[in-house]
């Protein structure tokens, strides 16, 4: 196995760049993970989700399994860790990782990742192995199963999930930032809205915007950070009635007088690997009395979810509070009205019924209120919200009511 320690090639100076004064955070994280699996009687974990890797080992790389090179983390209890990935990327992960241990293969050369993950599990025995059973791959978790002699096989995902439920105070601040850059990415949006405009360009015009606020953030903190501030696109953009179809992608369709848009920047919209929920709508030119109505009633429904949310109010108990306003306003019970969010788009617990997890301090949500009108109109808006010791911080707080550009 190559270690840090043994390679000729010097850690870049700026190492992490933004993120350096964060790593013990990422240790810190670790070290309680191992202490977790102790307490399971677990021996190993081999984390595959590329969010849970970066959430302990501080690495991302934007190769993955569909080019046929995972990334691996392997933690054992004992305090071992180990980071497998391409050799390609050998730089990058020294430049970013706080593992010391990382293993590199290379495509075609003996069993490529399967040979570091051997030495890494020092030969599995009767050791018990804990997996993320829902994010997987088939190719690893059958290399698992068929070629090493595992005495058992336990789900890790609740151990892991549990552990990013709360946000530390670092996470909290990089959330207020992602905030920033998706209010940014709106005002764009918005700005460039008019008759004629093709819907991909004002999503050319949010992704500009989003990307010069977090480079302008970024740069503040360190010009030298491997952090990339690019924007790619928008989750979803439509107008007119196509706005009904929820999470279609901005296409050349022209933007008509009395066409309401929507823009969606959940999952797209992030910032220093963390996830923002964020969704506007506007009307251009005019909007009809009944259009208004139905999306009033989305504000107002969000809004009721925002005075019930605060510390030890039951998750569903806010999806209801929403629900309530939808039921007066004579549409149909929506969609859940949020999702816990963080490094990645879902994390737990979710507003939706069924749902009874009490609400904490440092939970981190995304909010919506949405309405739905088959082939006529969808009204939306969403918010990025965290919860405090007495109610609720809006990270993406800006213009909600009803806007006519």
């Amino acid at each position: 196995m190559k270690q840090r320690e043994a390679d000729k090639m010097p850690v870049s100076p700026h190492a992490m760049g933004a993120e350096a004064e964060m790593l013990p955070l990422f240790q810190e994280r670790t070290a309680e993970l191992q202490q977790r699996l102790k307490d399971e009687g677990i021996d190993v974990l081999i984390i595959t989700n590329v969010d849970s890797i970066y959430y302990f080992s501080a690495y991302w790389g934007d190769l993955g399994l569909e080019f046929g090179r995972p990334t691996l983390l392997v933690v054992a209890s004992n305090g071992d860790v180990t980071l497998i990935t391409p050799g390609s990327e050998s730089l990058m992960a020294y430049a970013m990782t706080w593992v010391a241990d990382v293993g590199f293969y290379s495509d075609g050369v003996g069993e490529e990742w399967r040979d570091p993950l051997r030495e890494a599990m020092g030969g599995v025995g009767k050791k018990r192995v804990a997996i993320e059973r829902n994010d997987i791959p088939a190719v690893v978790s059958g290399f698992l199963r068929h070629e090493l002699d595992l005495a058992d096989e336990v789900d890790a995902t609740s151990i892991i999930a549990q552990m990013r439920v709360i946000k530390s105070a670092e996470e909290i601040n990089m959330i207020r930032q992602a905030g920033q850059v998706a209010i940014a990415m709106g005002i764009a949006g918005r700005d460039a809205m008019a008759v004629g405009v093709p819907e991909y360009e004002v999503s050319l015009a949010c992704m500009a915007a989003g990307t010069r606020k977090a480079a302008e953030i970024i740069a503040s903190e360190d010009p030298e950070a491997l952090m990339s501030p690019m924007i790619h696109n928008l989750q979803a953009l439509q107008s007119g009635y196509f706005t009904s179809y929820t999470h279609l992608h901005p296409r050349v369709k022209k933007i008509a007088h009395g066409d309401p848009v929507y823009m969606c920047f959940c999952s797209i919209c992030h910032f220093k690997q963390f996830k923002i929920g964020y969704d506007r709508q506007y009307f251009v030119g005019s909007v009809d009395n009944e259009t208004a109505r139905t999306y009033n009633a989305a504000i107002e429904a969000q809004a009721a979810a925002f005075r019930e949310m605060r510390p030890g109010v039951a998750a569903e108990d806010v999806h209801e509070a929403a629900d309530d306003v939808y039921r007066s306003a004579g549409f149909a019970p929506s969609y859940r009205t949020g999702r816990a969010l963080g490094y990645s788009s879902l994390e737990i617990p979710e507003l939706k019924y069924g749902d009874r997890t009490p609400l904490e301090a440092g939970m981190v949500f995304a909010v919506d209120g949405g309405i739905t009108v088959p082939e006529v109109f969808g009204a939306r808006v969403g918010d990025t919200v965290i919860v405090t010791e007495d109610g609720i911080e809006i990270a993406t707080d800006y213009q909600r009511d009803l806007q006519v550009v």
